[in-house]
Formats: structure tokens, C-alpha cells, sequence
């Protein structure tokens, strides 16, 4: 039998989207859809694919600009800002697919994020590979989603669950406050998984996580609330209870006539 994950209840709100819409054309990808996400929580964003969830992702971190809405980050309306700006005031972000440098090492991987917080223009004569603050985050944040012992191997060498940690280690190192997270769990076994959740209970404890994901075990395991969208449209949200007694999320998922049966 799995191990529950015990949750921290959400807290104040770190990232508010409101009336949030995309349109491509005579393609609505995201459509109206308002979704908080509070500070020292996991907040997942389900739906089957088409949903619109990782066009949300690229509205809220500034890749894409709405076509109308609002976002709000703790508490300062971000809707205008770049995706560096937003970035460099704490929104981190990782991608479904791997954005590694795969012939450096672990440690090269996360100081080279780091640098990119900690830029020191002014000192042009000190190599950037000196940086102490970089190379002390870089080792921080290893540590932290346990790749302490492979520090020093080539990224290219890793697991495919030990990539997609790398990720979130490379994440960690900008110093974000904020965590959107593409379907970090993408291609793992049930012992990778186990340690990329383990990594995500631990990271919940400081920072506000929105977290897509496909796997639905692991969804209603580590999520505190959960946001279903279907065709661009938020159907429902709520606690992961509320979610799986939600007759319109049945409905979404298993069709009418199973939805009508269960």
C-alpha cells in the first residue's frame, strides 16, 4: 500500500488569475478561467489533453500575453510584465519536456541557473564560474530534491526521473516563491515517482505549487485543491474530495452513462 502524503492547508494567496482568456484565432485556449493558488500548497490542474492546462501555464509565467484577464502575484498585477520580469520577482517554472544542458554536470546545470539570479555585471575580471553565492545555491538545491550523490555527473548520464529532478533543482536555484510545474511526473515508474513526490511534499512546506499533471494517483495524493478544465474552461474546483464527487468531473472523465452508473 502507498504512503498518504499529509498536506499543509493552503495559506494567503501567492498567485490570483482572474477572467484569464486566450485566443489563437478562432481558438479559445483558455477561456475565462480564475484559478488561486495560495502560498505553502500544492494546487493541480487536471483535464484531458486539449484542456488548455499548459496554455495556462505560459499566461500565468508571462509566455504568452492573455487576450483579456488578470494576474495578480503576491499582491502586484503582473498581467504586463515579461516573463523575465516575472521571473526575476519569483515565478519558476519547469517544462514538460527536459531544458537541461545534458553534457554539463549537475552542479554546472544548477550554478548556471543560478548566475542567472545572482548576475554580476560589474564584476567582469571575477570568472562567473567563481560566484559563491551561485555555487552555494547551486549546492543548496541538490541537496534538496536529493541528487546530493550524482552532483558531479553528466546530466546526459542520469535517470530520466533523476532529469526531470534536475529540472526542479535548476528551478529551485532562481530562488522562486512560486512553482509552476509541468507534468513533472511525465514518464516515471513508481519508484521515480515516489521520489519526485517526496520532492514536492517537501518543496509545499515554502513555497505556493501548481502543479499540471496527468497521473490522477498522484494528483489526489499530494494536491490540496485541485482545478479540472475541459475545452479551455475551468468545470470545477476544489479539495481533492470535492473533486472526486463532483458529478461534472464524472461526467469529464468517464463519460455520461458511466458518470449516471458510478
Amino acid at each position: 500500500m502507498k504512503p498518504v502524503i499529509h498536506h499543509t492547508h493552503a495559506g494567503q494567496p501567492a498567485l490570483v488569475a482572474a477572467g484569464l482568456t486566450r485566443a489563437f484565432g478562432g481558438l479559445v485556449a483558455v477561456d475565462h478561467v480564475d484559478i488561486t493558488v495560495s502560498a505553502a500548497s500544492v494546487h493541480a490542474v487536471i483535464g484531458t489533453n486539449g484542456a488548455g492546462k499548459s496554455t495556462l501555464i505560459n499566461l500565468l509565467t508571462g509566455e504568452f500575453p492573455p487576450t483579456s484577464g488578470s494576474i495578480v502575484f503576491e499582491g502586484r498585477d503582473v498581467t504586463a510584465w515579461s516573463q523575465h520580469r516575472r521571473s526575476r520577482a519569483g515565478m519558476g517554472r519547469s517544462y514538460q519536456r527536459n531544458t537541461i544542458f545534458p553534457e554539463f554536470d549537475v552542479l554546472e546545470n544548477c550554478r548556471l541557473a543560478a548566475q542567472s539570479r545572482w548576475q554580476r555585471a560589474w564584476n567582469w575580471i571575477t570568472p562567473a564560474a567563481r560566484c559563491r553565492l551561485a555555487r552555494e545555491r547551486a549546492a543548496t538545491v541538490i541537496e534538496r530534491v536529493g541528487l546530493g550523490a550524482v552532483a558531479q555527473r553528466r546530466a546526459a548520464e542520469l535517470s530520466h526521473g533523476q532529469k526531470r529532478q534536475l529540472e526542479i533543482a535548476m528551478c529551485l536555484a532562481t530562488a522562486p516563491r512560486v512553482l509552476l510545474l509541468d507534468e513533472p511526473l511525465a514518464g516515471m515508474g513508481a519508484e521515480e515517482t515516489e521520489r519526485m513526490l517526496a520532492v514536492l511534499d517537501d518543496l509545499r512546506r515554502d513555497h505556493a505549487i501548481l502543479l499540471v499533471e496527468h497521473d490522477m494517483d498522484a494528483v489526489f495524493r499530494i494536491a490540496d485543491r485541485i482545478t479540472v478544465m475541459v475545452n479551455g474552461r475551468v468545470i470545477a474546483s476544489g479539495t481533492p474530495d470535492a473533486i472526486r464527487r463532483d458529478p461534472a468531473v464524472r461526467e469529464a472523465y468517464l463519460g455520461h452513462e458511466a458518470a449516471e452508473a458510478a
